[in-house]
């Protein structure tokens, strides 16, 4: 069974689709600001411009959050499960971590979100 031209055509173009929606339905934006909640209460938003470091107590004790040039992270968290700091550092637009028994959340947040944080 030989390919001729056309299949040949049909395959690379069926490919190139493939990549550019992938590209375009996961590429996501990339972040800028870092918003930080307590209890449903937003302690502070800050730029992911330069490296910074944040505590925030919840009703477990202090959760530690990082940021450096673009990305932002949950370091140290008094749950149990450590889910929040699992999740590692967050780039996209988006993204978010959140810290459920300590009541403490951090969003990255852009001009455009790639996806809904609830459909994550």
């Amino acid at each position: 069974m030989l390919l001729r031209a056309g299949d040949v055509g049909v395959l690379l173009a069926g490919g190139g689709l493939v990549v550019g929606l992938s590209v375009f339905a996961w590429g996501g934006q990339h972040g800028d600001t870092a918003v930080i909640r307590a209890a449903g209460q937003v302690v502070k938003t800050t730029s992911l411009t330069h490296a910074q470091s944040f505590s925030v107590d919840g009703p477990l004790g202090t959760t530690h959050i990082e940021i450096e040039p673009g990305r932002a992270r949950v370091s140290a968290d008094p749950s149990a499960r450590q889910l929040c700091v699992k999740q590692g550092w967050l780039t996209r637009s988006g993204q978010a971590a959140l810290c459920l028994p300590n009541q403490v959340s951090l969003e990255i947040r852009g001009r455009t979100s790639a996806y809904d944080t609830l459909g994550y």
